[in-house]
């Protein structure tokens, strides 16, 4: 791994509208636009080149949601998705510079983002097919490999963790990530670790049974689409790992009941995350 030099150009400072981003020694570009100014976008000359793209938004329980395509006129055919069954907000698309890509360059790309973010566990996809996975020479599956990566560090930085994957190995934890765990009532008993974007609670994890009356009806929603999607099974347990927003989003799913992850997540010992997060602070 090496340090990168990235550039950001927002139009209008409008952070919130339309950002181009580059990186150094890299022949991509990305553009992050929002679904409001996708036709201020298309008026650039290389609005029309070839490229991927990822459409991001929230299903009905609040999860993120992400659409991956691919276009050999990227503005076009954003035009075409405005008018969708599902809804989604901003739009990030990679293209080249030079417009080189071609369309068995971006078919295979589209496949490999497509099982990226599968892999990655994070967004749930709302494509109807898995991708084509086209045919290209051993030289184009290097370029394209590295194309990716560096695409991926970009969308990264742009906030959309859509690729990062959430899982870390057992050994990796057992020797440098601090283990928390909740065993409580109605059959709670779960495991898991703080990441710089949240908490992740471990696969095979068991939740409660049920939820009390007063736990807010926006953590039942969300709660109830995780067992809809299959991340709890009927048994109540995680079949993937997945992580939430803070330790406290994640403690009252696991709970069924509004709490304070800080104080209910607690180590083996019985140090609460609390302790932990404020004697690495000192």
């Amino acid at each position: 791994m090496f340090n990168k030099t990235i550039q950001l150009f927002i139009f209008d400072g409008n952070p919130n509208g339309r950002i181009m981003c580059e990186l150094s020694n890299w022949n991509g570009r990305v553009y992050k636009i929002s679904r409001g100014e996708i036709n201020l976008f298309a008026n650039r000359q290389d609005a029309n080149h070839t490229g991927i793209y990822f459409l991001f938004g929230k299903n009905e329980s609040n999860k993120d949601t992400v659409y991956i395509g691919e276009a050999e006129k990227i503005a076009v055919r954003l035009k075409q998705h405005l008018n969708d069954s599902f809804y989604w907000n901003d739009c990030v698309a990679i293209i080249s510079k030079d417009n080189l890509l071609n369309k068995a360059h971006i078919k295979y790309l589209e496949n490999k983002f497509y099982n990226a973010a599968v892999e990655a566990g994070r967004f749930e996809i709302v494509n109807n097919s898995i991708p084509t996975l086209s045919s290209v020479s051993e030289y184009d599956e290097a370029m394209l490999e590295e194309f990716m990566s560096d695409a991926k560090l970009l969308v990264n930085t742009l906030g959309y963790k859509v690729f990062e994957p959430i899982s870390i190995s057992d050994k990796t934890a057992e020797k440098n990530i601090e283990m928390f765990f909740i065993k409580t009532a109605r059959g709670a008993d779960a495991s898991g670790y703080s990441v710089p974007d949240g908490f992740v609670v471990k696969k095979g994890s068991a939740v409660a049974s049920s939820t009390v009356e007063s736990m807010p009806s926006n953590l039942v929603k969300y709660r109830d689409g995780l067992y809809a999607d299959g991340t709890i099974t009927s048994l109540h347990t995680f079949s993937k790992d997945c992580i939430f927003t803070s330790p406290s989003y994640a403690a009252a799913i696991v709970m069924g009941r509004s709490a304070n992850g800080r104080t209910e997540w607690k180590t083996k010992d019985g140090i609460t995350f609390k302790q932990i997060e404020e004697k690495h602070i000192q």
